[in-house]
Order: C-alpha cells, then sequence, then structure tokens
C-alpha cells in the first residue's frame, strides 16, 4: 500500500494542487478512492470524499455544484466515468482534469486511475510529506446539509490524529490486538471515512469494504460478508444495529462467525433503542455465556468527530457518556436549555470560505 500511495503522491504533485484547488473524490467506498485519498495526504494535497448521492441520484446537482463552486477542485476522480458523466460535464468546467478507474468522459483532459502507479514515488513526494505538519489540511468534509447547503469542514491532520489517541485512550483493546473491521459507513461522512478508517490506520488493522448496507435490499451482502470475515469490532449505525440482530437471533452460522473475535460494539449517529440494546445483549449471552460492551458517544463532523464516550458504570440508551481524553465540554444555559460547547485539538480551525458562519469555536 506504502508504495503505492507514494506513485499516486508523485503524480498528483504534478496537477498543481492546492487547498485552493483541491482534489475532489465524487464516487463512494472503494480500494482506488482509498489509496487515492492517501496519496493526496502523503503530497499535503486536501481532498474532498463527496457525496455520491450528489452526482447520481440528484436531478438538478444543486449541491454538487455548492461543493464545486466552494472548493474550485482542480481534480476529479471517479470510479466510473460514464456513470458519473452527466454530473461532470453539468457542473464542472471543461478544463477540469478528470482521474477515472473505468469509462472515458468524451472532451475531457483524462488519465486512467492505473497511469497514476506507473512512476515509483520519488524524492518530490517525499518532500511533500515531509513538508506536512499538524495544521495541514487532510481534507474537507461536508456537513450533511439536511436543513440548509452543506457547510465545509476543515479537517487538519491534528484533529485526526488528537481524535485517534482520544479513540485509543478510552478503547485500549485496539492496542491489544490489531483492529478487524467489516464497514459499509460510507467516507464522505467522519463516522466512516474518519473514525472508523482511522481506526485501523492509527492501530495497524485490517479493513474489509462491505458493499452492503442496512437496507431491505443491500443488507443481505452485509450478512454474507460478515459469515466470511469475524470482525474484531463492529462499529455502525442504529440501523445496522437493529438489521443485524435480527439476523443473530435466527442463523446460527451468523452467531458462530460474527461472535468469533468480537470484543466490542459501538453505534453512533443516532439514538439506538434500548430493546434492540437487550436483544443484543441477550444473544451475546447465550452464544459466549457474557455480554458484548456497547459503546457510543456524541461526535460531529467539527470534532473529526468524537467529543464523549459511554465509558463509566452506566450503558443505557439516551446516554451520552463523559468527555473524551483530551476533550474539555462547558454546559451554558441558553433559552431554557444547556448548550454544550467543546475545546480541544480535536474541533476545527472553522468552515471553508464562511467566515461569517463560524459557531463559538473552543480550541
Amino acid at each position: 500500500m506504502l508504495d503505492s500511495v507514494r506513485a499516486i503522491a508523485q503524480s498528483l504533485l504534478g496537477y498543481g494542487l492546492s487547498a485552493e484547488r483541491p482534489l475532489a473524490i465524487l464516487s463512494g467506498n472503494d480500494i482506488e478512492h482509498l489509496q487515492i485519498a492517501l496519496g493526496a495526504m502523503y503530497a499535503g494535497i486536501p481532498y474532498c470524499p463527496v457525496s455520491p448521492a450528489y452526482s447520481l441520484l440528484s436531478q438538478d446537482f444543486a449541491k454538487l455544484r455548492h461543493v464545486c463552486d466552494l472548493l474550485q477542485p482542480g481534480l476529479i476522480f471517479v470510479s466510473d466515468a460514464a456513470a458519473y458523466q452527466r454530473a461532470i460535464d453539468v457542473v464542472l468546467p471543461a478544463e477540469t482534469p478528470l482521474v477515472a478507474v473505468l469509462g472515458q468522459v468524451p472532451g475531457r483532459r483524462q488519465v486512467t486511475f492505473a497511469s497514476l502507479l506507473e512512476r515509483p514515488g520519488g524524492a518530490e513526494a517525499d518532500v511533500a510529506f515531509n513538508a506536512t505538519g499538524p495544521d495541514s489540511i487532510a481534507k474537507f468534509l461536508f456537513t450533511s446539509g439536511s436543513t440548509k447547503l452543506p457547510k465545509a469542514v476543515i479537517t487538519t491532520q491534528r484533529m485526526l490524529c488528537a481524535n485517534q489517541q482520544m479513540l485509543l485512550q478510552t478503547f485500549p483493546v485496539f492496542a491489544e490486538e490489531p483492529p478487524v473491521l467489516v464497514d459499509w459507513l460510507p467516507w464522505n461522512h467522519t463516522f466512516g471515512g474518519s473514525h472508523n478508517v482511522g481506526i485501523v490506520l492509527y492501530n495497524g488493522g485490517t479493513f474489509y469494504l462491505d458493499d452492503g448496507k442496512p437496507t431491505a435490499q443491500g443488507f443481505a451482502e452485509t450478512l454474507r460478508n460478515l459469515k466470511e470475515v469475524s470482525p474484531t469490532a463492529y462499529l455502525t449505525v442504529p440501523k445496522g444495529w437493529e438489521e443485524l440482530v435480527s439476523a443473530l437471533e435466527n442463523d446460527g452460522e451468523l452467531r458462530e462467525r460474527f461472535f468469533a473475535q468480537m470484543k466490542l460494539f459501538f453505534f453512533a449517529a443516532a439514538g439506538l433503542s434500548q430493546s434492540v440494546w437487550d436483544r443484543l445483549d441477550r444473544v451475546a449471552e447465550q452464544h459466549c455465556g457474557e455480554r458484548i460492551r456497547m459503546m457510543a458517544g456524541l461526535g460531529m463532523t467539527e470534532a473529526s468527530p468524537s467529543c464523549t464516550f459511554t465509558t463509566g458504570p452506566l450503558s443505557m440508551a439516551g446516554y451520552i457518556g463523559l468527555p473524551a481524553p483530551g476533550c474539555e465540554v462547558r454546559l451554558v444555559p441558553v433559552d431554557g436549555k444547556l448548550e454544550g460547547r467543546f475545546r480541544g485539538p480535536h474541533i476545527m480551525p472553522g468552515y471553508w470560505r464562511a467566515p461569517s458562519r463560524l459557531p463559538r469555536l473552543r480550541r
């Protein structure tokens, strides 16, 4: 992997990319996505993983246009050029170059992903790598944009590294044995792309890409994968746990594989119902003779992402836990409620090109 990353970094340096002209990744999780993202970070080039839905599902491409207008990307990566051709033609200037794993967009300056690997990484790539530091921008992650247009969160190397150290001190099991993850969570979100990918990178683990999703159509693929690979920790959203507990209750082969190395459960992004939690405890007790600790916490894109974890004696639905190591939390009365304010090395420096939209930052 390192040889590939250095080769890609060497190639990317030829495009004149920077924070003002970053790499934009329009397609979803795959090994090429990970390689070019790591290559960009090696070269000190910020990148942005964009939600594939902005290109594949949107009819007016409003959010993709907003992302590209804000970032002004200097290079685009897609897995399948044909699938993304309409979005690229409608939104991106003709002079913006393209890297694709498969296919061609007519009229574009384009190279194949394979061509980025042809030239070995050299001194230029290593010089660029050595020039990066804690305040270097690793990537831009966009907020969900559920009520307004998404904002670009500046995510630095300091934020990513600090958050992984917080995780390791909270979950020392990751140091005892290299983690094995089977994961579907999208890398354009902080849970999948920063939290979970980071756990594997920081602790020398193994990451298996799961092409399934916790949907009626997609979860069968996840179950097939979990019958092939036994993870040491499983981290997903509550909907994923709802689907999984039903399958575990009814499939002995799945239970054998799933619990073979399991040390830790984790959920985030929403609340997990107590009824699902209790069912997971019962399945684990019946199969393993003991419960597997379910962990959760409070996080956000702006904190890369973790702020609190459910350490301590309480482990129940609705509990967000205690501050992560290195994170300070202050509860301030605002309009009859308590507002949480956070400070630490994992907090963003701000939103990209949106100084008027800065929250009360506590770093």
